[in-house]
């Protein structure tokens, strides 16, 4: 499952960030990449335990926690601390075709996470660069995202994908893993669905309708049925 979230971070969130980012040192992306990744990897980050990088995560944080359809869609247990890439296109920046490490740890807190969904939060404009895609590839085939500041896509971190080389320009995201209540991705691809329904119902008939409550009642109890805590 593909989901865009849009206006997750406002324009004015999206500049204040850039901003900020813009006066920062930027170190190898590639730091954080696994064996393999590293070898296709070719991008820049701001070094992940610098005090910027934790506080623009935070609130990053902040941000989808208050956003609805990123909780349909993920339904989080953990969020891994966000991190913040680069792709310029002076250095001929790309990141080739990989698959997420399927755990990953944070040394600053100790968490520990199995990586269910990937996220990336575009930080730039799409006429801001050339290039610079985020492709995921599934069972229908190959899709590719590029996405106004401050929306953002989750798929699933055991996907195939890449971000194809940028040919102009500079291209700004963050990007980070979570793991999910709901393990099995079919069963999470459900509840989003059942829980879209319910809301577009709500909308047109009210959230007493008796109906309304009865799936809103088979919703949680799916998620009960499901979840690991």
């Amino acid at each position: 499952m593909l989901v865009c979230v849009p206006n997750v971070l406002s324009k004015s969130d999206v500049a204040d960030f850039r901003r900020i980012m813009d006066g920062c040192d930027w170190e190898d992306g590639r730091s954080t990449a696994g064996a393999q990744s590293a070898l296709v990897k070719r991008n820049e980050q701001l070094p992940p335990d610098s005090e910027i990088a934790r506080r623009l995560g935070n609130r990053v944080v902040s941000a989808l926690t208050a956003n609805p359809r990123f909780i349909s869609a993920a339904i989080p247990l953990q969020i891994f601390p966000p991190l913040f890439n680069r792709y310029a296109a002076a250095d001929g920046h790309r990141f080739g075709i990989h698959v997420d490490n399927a755990v990953r740890g944070d040394h600053l807190t100790g968490l520990r996470i199995r990586t269910d969904l990937s996220v990336t939060l575009f930080l730039s404009e799409p006429e801001e660069y050339d290039g610079g895609e985020l492709v995921v590839e599934d069972l229908y085939g190959s899709h590719e995202i590029k996405l106004s500041g401050g929306d953002l896509v989750v798929y699933p971190a055991s996907s195939l994908h890449m971000v194809t080389p940028i040919t102009r320009g500079t291209r700004v995201a963050s990007f980070f893993w979570l793991q999910s209540m709901i393990r099995d991705a079919h069963a999470r691809s459900l509840i989003f669905d059942l829980d879209t329904a319910i809301q577009a119902l709500v909308e047109r008939l009210g959230r007493d309708d008796p109906e309304t409550v009865k799936l809103t009642g088979i919703y949680h109890n799916l998620i009960r049925y499901w979840a690991e805590v």
